[in-house]
């Protein structure tokens, strides 16, 4: 295999990464790590090596990997912790930074009498409290500066009984614990509320110091508003969940799975001395139901006791009690499987490792489809929906709008089993503006969509798929006809997620697993997303546009004007000529003119609601009428052999 060939592999393996968070490693052809790396979006990172001109190290480090692996995470400060982890571990070669043994502070609380709060890189079991790590070193230290202002803690680097106070004492910062000026009760009081910050339980100790800050800004004091914002805003930055690294120290995995159809990831993410050592990956392919496959998985991957951890966490229950007697039957272990709920110990950090597995597992589930094209998909579709081809290309048709308004029509297009996004299309209807017509507004985008084709002479896809029943597949079949195409065309209704084809009384109903029905509720769900997006957009553009702008002679600052004195086109109308005429300074007879066109213009958005009211009572019914219209023309057309 040429250079070249391998460049363009490990430029396509980044162009597919996602866009999360996360860490990346860099292999050589003997698989040893050379270079780990984190980045905010992996894919914008990972896409940057292949764009422009590079240092030498980069030109290097291209030139000696074969591959490009990458674990997501959920946000940048994990990344953060994960890649000092993984550069400790694997020191590779091109990697400068964090190689120096340094770790990332943390805040340390002292097993003492009258303990100490302060921060630290070093790790002692002595029984103290640890908080971290904390990548950002500014935010700790703000964080901290505002805790001695609001609490009166020791400062002493020791501590022994005295007979007179220390300076901090006479400054009103330190109560004086070594010379009993406070009691353990009191002292340890002011910890339990700085734990509860930390850990980010005590809403009332944010609250105060909001309250603080508001009224050191209404005592004009904005230096000590501006410290208490500082102290505020690093207390939210250290809230970042970290679960990549911990103090316990117990050995610990996590498991969890992704499935599409009878394609199941699973991720292991591996706690070693309460560090996140590493991320495995395994590609399955089961039919068992999604509550026996943790239980399936672990009786193939723990082969051996010393692979066992103490602490194995999983996100389903079943059959725990019989996989827990069998790791403890086979391989004499007492490992513990646990299931990660709000009720144990910890919830927050093993509920997010976890997820993290999770999101992890769902990655690589996307890179199986793309690598294998989800062949197995498109070919069950053609053998259960009679195809004469293989349905590569797929597009799907949805309908969105709001009581009418806004219409919008989605078109996507699936090629290969995966979504090709540039050939995504929306259609801004007309024909049902203020209707609610689900099946002429169906009828309208296919028209304008496969004429269009028609007169480019442009390749039809293999296989349509509206998002729907049999009375929008029969509408959508007499506009492909009238066209002369011969489109072979299927509906997925939400309820069932029954398949129909056109002028059929009975619905193809295939198996949960199937993968055939996953490729077309990945269609469905698709063209709903991208249909629901554009609609949105659709209102909120027309929301911010002023009904006033649309009178004669009325500008965005007389709009304005107009909008604050009068509010709605409906108040407007209520005025006389020479009021409007003062209030935005224009001649009374102009005036008259707007007026004019102020009830003309009330009068047809009047209208357009009387037919949406209408058009919903209408609604209900219509989609009944059509679907048994559908139904009747199916047996018609059984009976006559059709």
């Amino acid at each position: 295999m040429s250079d070249k060939t391998i460049r363009e592999q490990l430029h396509e393996t980044a162009l597919k990464a996602p866009h999360s968070a996360g860490v990346y490693l860099w292999r050589n052809a003997e698989g040893t790590v050379i270079y780990v790396g984190k980045a905010k979006v992996l894919k914008n990172r990972l896409s940057s090596y292949f764009s422009g001109q590079k240092n030498i190290k980069t030109q290097l480090l291209i030139a000696n990997a074969v591959s490009i692996e990458y674990i997501v995470t959920a946000n940048e400060y994990e990344a953060l912790i994960l890649e000092n982890n993984l550069i400790k571990k694997y020191s590779p070669r091109y990697n400068i930074c964090l190689k120096d043994g340094k770790s990332y502070p943390v805040i340390r609380i002292t097993n003492e009498e009258f303990p100490k709060i302060y921060r630290t890189r070093t790790i002692h079991h002595d029984g103290s409290q640890y908080y971290g790590p904390f990548p950002d070193v500014y935010a700790l230290d703000t964080f901290l500066e505002t805790i001695f202002k609001l609490y009166p803690l020791r400062r002493c680097r020791t501590f022994k009984s005295r007979t007179s106070p220390c300076l901090y004492y006479h400054m009103g910062q330190c109560k004086a614990p070594c010379c009993k000026k406070i009691s353990k009760e009191s002292y340890t009081e002011y910890f339990g509320e700085i734990i509860s910050l930390l850990e980010g339980k005590d809403d009332a100790a944010v609250e105060r110091l909001k309250t603080e800050m508001r009224a050191a800004a209404d005592e004009l004091n904005f230096e000590k508003a501006a410290r208490l914002r500082d102290g505020i805003n690093a207390l939210n930055v250290l809230h970042n969940q970290n679960i990549v690294e911990s103090f316990d120290e117990n050995d610990a995995d996590y498991l969890a799975y992704w499935r599409e159809g009878e394609l199941v990831s699973f991720t292991v993410l591996k706690i070693r001395s309460g560090k996140l050592l590493g991320r495995n990956n395994f590609r399955e392919i089961s039919l068992n139901e999604d509550d026996e496959l943790i239980s399936e998985f672990m009786n193939v991957y723990y082969n051996s006791p010393d692979q066992i951890p103490p602490f194995i966490y999983v996100s389903t229950s079943a059959m725990l009690p019989e996989t827990n007697c069998w790791l403890h039957e086979t391989y004499g272990v007492d490992s513990q499987i646990v299931l990660v709920t709000d009720d144990i110990p910890s919830a927050p950090r093993h509920k997010a490792a976890i997820q993290m597995a999770t999101q992890n597992a769902h990655e690589d589930i996307i890179r199986r489809l793309r690598e294998r094209g989800d062949t197995p998909a498109m070919e069950e579709l053609k053998d259960r929906l009679h195809l004469d081809r293989l349905p590569i290309r797929i597009e799907g048709f949805d309908i969105a709008h709001i009581g009418g308004k806004w219409p919008v029509a989605s078109l996507i297009s699936f090629y290969n089993g995966n979504p090709d996004k540039k050939n995504y299309r929306y259609f801004r209807l007309k024909t049902t503006d203020g209707l609610i017509d689900d099946f002429a507004s169906m009828r309208e985008a296919v028209t304008r969509r496969y004429t269009r084709l028609l007169n480019e002479g442009a390749d039809m896809p293999d296989l349509l798929l509206i998002d729907g029943g049999i009375g929008q597949v029969n509408a959508v079949d007499a506009v492909i006809k009238a066209l002369g195409l011969d489109i072979p065309i299927a509906g997925l209704a939400k309820r069932d997620e029954e398949i129909w084809r056109p002028h059929t009384s009975e619905p193809i109903c295939l198996p949960k697993r199937s993968d055939a029905l996953r490729l077309l509720q990945r269609v469905r769900d698709e063209t709903h997303r991208f249909a629901t997006s554009r609609n949105q957009r659709l209102r909120t553009k027309e929301n911010v546009v002023s009904i006033f702008l649309e009178l004669p002679g009325v500008g965005e600052k007389r709009a304005l004007t107009l909008q604050k004195k009068y509010t709605t086109l409906e108040n407007l109308c209520k005025q006389k000529p020479a009021d409007i005429a003062e209030t935005i300074k224009i001649k009374e007879e102009d005036a008259a003119d707007i007026l004019a066109f102020a009830y003309e213009l009330l009068e047809m958005r009047n209208e357009k609601k009387e037919e949406q009211k209408l058009s919903l009572i209408k609604a209900g019914t219509t989609k009944e009428l059509a679907a048994e219209a559908g139904r009747l023309a199916g047996l018609a057309d059984e009976a006559l052999g059709l």
